[in-house]
């Protein structure tokens, strides 16, 4: 008789990297803010959206990235579930199958707006390591990709679960501005793959541009949305939240000047500095829109 292998709970909990969900997940939660609905009485439809936009939802995409990229971490990190054979045989492709079933179940009960982007972002999750597109091989497409399902995406399901209809286009925009500085931070989380990346064939920014130029193009994909963001607050009306995301942002342009004199050395610095503030910036846009139900342009 034969033993069919499976993987111990502990395997498929750090293939699902845990650590990964609380940048969808803060997002979702300023896509709540942002909507500007009383929290009484939502906590079951908020704890659904949150448990989509992370355990679900991102987990999916770190199942379905370890399985297409199994070969290479075999040769860089033989310790990950996959090549260690802690996830055997091809119970990863199988996790990443079920994981994106039991999103699409959860999805489905919160509305019909939050279904249609969850199918987005499970696409572009896919998509992204999956081939033929494998949109991962090119720094442009699969950071725009990551920064979308990761910032924009999270954001108006919050909004959408709150008001149970598409998010209005003030929401739109800010979720989308913020999802473009997104793209900046994916950028610096490249740096601390770029030697393994060449070696693959990956085509992440530091590799197609060079440090230098990939820290630049970075900082100004992170500060241009946000200015735009103290801009529309103030014009908005909101003068003291445009004054505290602005304030964060300057403080973002300091530490920016100290990431350039060597990108690939203080990206990991910056990440848990400057992207702090500029989450942080999220939230207090997120009450600001939050202080407008009708928020329409």
């Amino acid at each position: 008789m034969t033993v069919i292998a499976h993987p111990a709970p502990s395997a498929v909990v750090e293939l699902l990297k845990p650590i990964t969900w609380f940048p969808p997940m803060w997002a979702f939660a300023c896509g709540v803010v942002s909507a500007g609905v009383p929290l009484a009485g939502r906590w079951p439809l908020i704890a659904m959206g949150a448990v989509l936009a992370g355990p679900l939802v991102c987990a999916t995409s770190q199942a379905v990235n370890d399985w297409y990229d199994r070969h290479v971490d075999a040769i860089n990190e033989p310790d990950r579930p996959i090549p260690s054979g802690r996830i055997p045989g091809q119970w990863g492709l199988y996790i990443g199958i079920i994981w994106t079933g039991l999103s699409l179940v959860v999805a489905s009960q919160l509305g019909v707006f939050v279904f249609v982007a969850a199918c987005v972002g499970l696409a572009l999750a896919w998509a992204y390591s999956a081939p033929p597109l494998r949109l991962k091989k090119n720094g442009w497409w699969g950071n725009t990709a990551v920064a979308a399902c990761y910032e924009g995406l999270p954001w108006l399901t919050g909004a959408a679960v709150m008001t149970g209809a598409m998010p209005n286009l003030r929401v739109f925009l800010i979720a989308g501005l913020y999802s473009l500085g997104a793209h900046g931070i994916m950028t610096l989380n490249d740096f601390k793959s770029v030697e393994g990346d060449k070696r693959s064939g990956i085509g992440s920014l530091p590799v197609l541009l060079g440090a230098e130029r990939a820290g630049r193009f970075a900082c100004l994909v992170m500060a241009a949305p946000q200015l735009i963001v103290v801009t529309l607050l103030y014009l908005w009306g909101y003068p003291w939240h445009a004054a505290a995301v602005g304030l964060l942002l300057v403080v973002q342009l300091y530490l920016m000047m100290r990431l350039l004199e060597n990108p690939k050395e203080r990206a990991p610095w910056y990440n848990a500095t400057g992207v702090t503030l500029y989450v942080l910036g999220m939230l207090v846009t997120a009450f600001a829109l939050g202080m407008d139900t009708a928020g329409a342009l």
